[in-house]
């Protein structure tokens, strides 16, 4: 009997174990691995920040063993690569097949005084607290701010800042809003031209944008930059740095980065049958940049590994290969959405462009994740 063991049932991890399992392969077992019995879809964390969507939108992992699918529900403390052997609830399980799928981990440590003085809107546990305080400003200074690169989902620190600004004007609440990143442009896989939309439209909502500024100290009510200057704050709305969960770092795959490194098409690590899918891994875009850490990402990779497992299954040598051809939403109201789409990995550059915003698009964000939730957990 063959046996993949897929670590982490986020997008990547849940496209692999149905893949796999869906093709009724004679004597293969899919064991998947998660802490979290429940799943909710990353970008829905807007919508539970600003209370904008109250329909439930999460799924039980439980509900993969109707599938077939084995699911081991724990922490993993310890991977090895080499012998495709991971632990977990101090049990050892071995591979025939590993694929890391275990995504990022917050690193608010990184910078002094972000745990302290700023909400996480990226970590689900502090969401509400984030949402709490939100309902209850009064009025004053709120920063969105990015902490580090790359950082998952791109667009939503400006889908945040537009949508607040929004609700809060609603509510008349007197606010300034400001959104800095470290990096020279808002989204530079748009180029100058997709990013002066986004920037204008920020502009327009009254909204300060500050690119290239990095954030190396927070004090109470107080970012201080690199460049020497700071910006002040009521309310600091933090995207913490991100990098690969400490069990995937200390097992030697990252190679001393925060990120696995991966063969751009196959997603295989420099360990025969190890791969490793979604936020976890490294894939460098034609000019040399990362590819985006989003979601259709890691389930397109999800699948792709699965396919190439399944070739080798059968005795064929493995042609699936990851494209990365994709995209992701920003809403830009409560009532539009646009898209940032294209081929990422195109050569020699990136083909991206961003559309124009509709309520169907919108539609469009929301169908897809009832999609996923449906096809996967129900």
């Amino acid at each position: 009997m063959a046996r993949v063991l897929v670590l982490g049932g986020g997008f990547g991890g849940l496209a692999a174990a149905h893949k796999l399992i869906g093709a009724k392969t004679p004597d293969l077992e899919v064991i998947l691995f998660d802490q979290e019995e429940v799943f909710t879809v990353g970008f829905r964390k807007t919508w539970t920040l600003l209370g904008i969507d109250p329909e439930p939108g999460n799924g039980r992992r439980s509900n993969l063993e109707k599938k077939g699918i084995r699911r081991v529900h724990g922490r993993i403390t310890s991977i090895e690569p080499q012998r495709k052997v991971v632990e977990a609830n101090g049990e050892q399980f071995e591979g025939d097949f590993l694929v890391i799928a275990l995504g990022v981990e917050l690193a608010p440590e990184l910078i002094g005084g972000l745990k302290e003085h700023a909400l996480s809107v990226y970590d689900r546990r502090s969401l509400p607290r984030a949402a709490q305080a939100l309902r209850q400003f009064q009025g004053g200074k709120i920063v969105v701010g990015i902490f580090g690169n790359p950082y998952q989902c791109p667009p939503a620190p400006y889908e945040i800042a537009l949508l607040v600004n929004e609700q809060l004007r609603n509510r008349q609440v007197n606010a300034e809003l400001t959104v800095f990143t470290p990096l020279p442009m808002s989204l530079p896989i748009l180029g100058s031209a997709g990013c002066s939309v986004i920037e204008d439209r920020l502009a327009d909502a009254g909204i300060k944008f500050l690119a290239s500024h990095t954030a190396v100290n927070v004090e109470a009510n107080k970012v201080v930059f690199s460049n020497g200057t700071h910006l002040d704050f009521d309310l600091l709305l933090g995207i913490a740095p991100h990098r690969a969960p400490e069990v995937v770092r200390s097992c030697g795959l990252t190679e001393g980065g925060d990120w696995v490194p991966v063969d751009t098409q196959t997603l295989e690590t420099r360990y025969p049958g190890v791969f490793a899918i979604g936020d976890v891994n490294l894939v460098k875009m034609a000019n040399g940049k990362p590819l985006p850490k989003a979601g259709v990402f890691a389930e397109g990779q999800g699948k792709v590994v699965a396919q190439r497992i399944l070739e080798t299954l059968a005795g064929n040598q493995p042609a699936a290969i990851f494209e990365g051809i994709g995209g992701c939403f920003l809403e830009i109201d409560s009532q539009n959405a646009a898209k940032i789409e294209g081929h990422f990995l195109a050569i020699p550059e990136p083909q991206v462009l961003l559309t124009d915003a509709s309520p169907k698009l919108l539609e469009e964000k929301r169908q897809f994740e009832k999609d996923r939730l449906t096809g996967w957990l129900k």
